[in-house]
């Protein structure tokens, strides 16, 4: 395309806007998105793009802004707290694949320098794509979730040495200059970086907030990612670990979240942009003159990682074979650090630009395979389901509680301390173990078990008891449990946590007494507010108390009708305008009171 810049972005911008969705909407996520765009724009597609090579080098500057926020996130403490699963479980993960991946290439015929680097890129999976797939399934906090986390943060990591040494190899391919002085300047410039981000990023960025001016914050913030990464550039090393460096220094300042802010719209765009001239540069031609290349690359890559990570998932990240397979499946695709290695690589003579497209497609059609192979695993896991828990629901002494207490989280444990307070017996029941060791170090009594099963109901002595309490946090759970408990016990009182009208209208149907989690807290904040803003206490608590009111009323009438959304609507409009007129009764009320001469 011979065009102007305008033109350029304009075509870049459309073919984003329309390949991301497309892909997102059949879960094949924005990197491929971006990719595909880049391959139907480039010389081998459609020749917008003839010569993808500007592109490429301009849109590196997206690569150093991600490595820029990646410091700004990274947190001492943070990696404290995770430095066995992240140094321990991710180091072995990275050290076991890459080494593998690494003697499988150079039984290839590659020279062992390029061996090394091409195995530690493909060992490395996309940490957006992982979260992504974890998030949509709900799983970032299930036990695989939290230890591919764990991996991903030291992969993170990993890539920033990684990214640094390959112009160290390549220079000492190619240079007549010895290591040792390649190695001193690399260190005088990471010295540099490290005392001019912690004396002067600082400084420059309190200048910029004191002088009150927005894009001044932007322009500095800017400043700090591209010098730091020039610096490093000058010193033959990777721009990206300049930034990361400079992020680490910013991590724990008062800007850190405004500089993010800032930086993220650019590095967001950038990094596309990046992905998409990786695209340009893929040879369509070469795939298809070779596509069992491809595809036997891209099985050997997902076998390989798949089943170093369901070993190390076993031992020592100590899951269950099924979880250790869904962390196996979430994270044996490549990543998008293997893109930028690889074109280093490529930049430095270390790989050819043939072995770079072949690497590429190989990465990128195993993130097109993940979500396949995640669904496949899903079947094949709800075909074996997993067998009843070990640990069977605790036994519950003999007794007659007037109170059982199903859920003890943020909630059930207000609710119990008012119990204590008035040292009325209550059962308390909790669905997760872990939940239960925890509460019981500070010497509460909880019994674990499912308050859904008939069994543990008729030992917590729901037959004899006064009132049932549900406060379990999960919707659809809470639900359950309170049909089970209303069939088996129908004259047993149930009081209910409800998260919305919704779920309280259910609960409603089924004959329990709800309440809101969060509508007691709304009304006393909006009570503190109208007390800001200069009315008195008791008025301000007599308008909660009449809102309570009325919004309760409109809860049990709208339980009526609440299956018709029309009816539902017109009846929200109309108790809207009910409100506004009880308000301005009253204010009128307390006018004419005011003005009335005293006796």
């Amino acid at each position: 395309m011979h065009g102007n810049g305008l033109q350029l972005a304009l075509v870049f911008l459309l073919a984003a806007v329309i390949a991301v969705p497309l892909f997102k909407r059949f879960g094949l996520g924005a990197v491929l998105g971006y990719l595909a765009a880049g391959v139907v724009l480039g010389p081998f597609g459609l020749r917008v793009i003839s010569d993808p090579e500007p592109v490429l080098a301009a849109s590196e500057i997206g690569v150093v802004m991600m490595l820029f926020v990646i410091g700004l996130e990274l947190s001492f403490a943070r990696l404290k707290l995770m430095r066995k699963p992240v140094f321990g479980v991710g180091g072995l993960q990275v050290a076991l694949s890459g080494l593998i991946l690494a003697a499988l290439a150079l039984a290839l015929g590659l020279s062992w320098k390029a061996a090394l680097v091409v195995g530690l890129a493909l060992a490395l999976s996309s940490t957006a794509f992982g979260l992504q797939l974890l998030s949509e399934r709900k799983a970032i906090n299930s036990p695989h979730g939290r230890l591919a986390f764990a991996i991903l943060l030291f992969q993170d990591l990993a890539a920033i040495p990684l990214l640094a040494a390959i112009p160290l190899l390549g220079a000492a391919a190619a240079s007549t200059e010895p290591v040792w002085q390649e190695v001193l300047k690399a260190m005088a410039a990471i010295v540099a970086v490290v005392i001019g981000g912690r004396y002067v990023l600082r400084h420059l960025f309190r200048l910029a907030a004191r002088i009150g001016v927005p894009e001044m914050l932007t322009a500095s913030a800017l400043l700090a990612v591209l010098s730091a990464g020039w610096t490093m550039q000058l010193a033959g090393l990777s721009m990206g670990l300049g930034a990361f460096l400079a992020g680490v220094l910013l991590a724990d300042s008062e800007f850190r979240h405004e500089i993010e802010s800032q930086i993220e719209p650019f590095k967001g765009l950038l990094l596309g942009l990046f992905f998409m001239a990786v695209g340009m540069s893929v040879d369509l031609k070469l795939i298809a003159a070779e596509p069992w290349v491809v595809v036997f690359g891209t099985l050997a890559l997902l076998s390989i990682k798949a089943i170093v990570l369901f070993g190390i998932g076993l031992r020592p990240g100590r899951l269950d074979w099924r979880e250790a397979l869904q962390l196996g499946v979430v994270l044996a695709l490549g990543g998008e650090f293997a893109f930028v290695v690889l074109a280093e690589a490529t930049q430095a003579k270390l790989i050819d630009a043939v072995l770079q497209n072949r690497l590429v497609a190989v990465v990128g059609l195993s993130m097109a395979l993940t979500p396949l192979s995640i669904i496949a695993v899903s079947r094949l896991l709800r075909a074996y389901p997993e067998a009843a828990p070990k640990r069977a629901f605790d036994p519950i002494p003999e007794g007659h509680p007037q109170v059982i207490l199903a859920g003890f989280g943020r909630f059930g444990q207000i609710v119990a301390r008012m119990l204590v307070a008035q040292k009325i017996p209550f059962v308390a029941v909790e669905t997760d173990a872990v939940q239960v060791d925890f509460v019981r170090r500070f010497g509460n009594i909880v019994y674990y078990g499912d308050p859904s099963r008939p069994d543990l109901l008729r030992s917590a002595g729901a037959g004899h008891a006064r009132i049932f309490i549900n406060t379990i946090d999960n919707a659809e759970t809470n639900l359950r449990v309170t049909r089970v408990v209303r069939r088996l016990y129908p004259t047993l009182r149930i009081f209910a946590r409800a998260h919305d009208r919704r779920h309280a209208w259910q609960l409603m149907d089924m004959g329990a007494e709800v309440t809101r989690e969060t509508f007691a807290s709304g009304l006393e904040m909006g009570r503190d507010v109208l007390i800001a803003l200069g009315m008195s206490p008791e008025q301000a608590a007599q308008r909660a108390h009449k809102f309570r009111e009325h919004d309760e009323e409109l809860l049990a009438s709208q339980h009526l009708i609440y299956d018709d959304e029309a009816a539902l609507l017109e009846s929200a409009k109309q108790a809207r305008s009910e409100l506004e007129q009880l308000f301005e009764a009253d204010a009128e009320d307390q006018s004419a009171a005011a003005h009335e001469p005293v006796a």
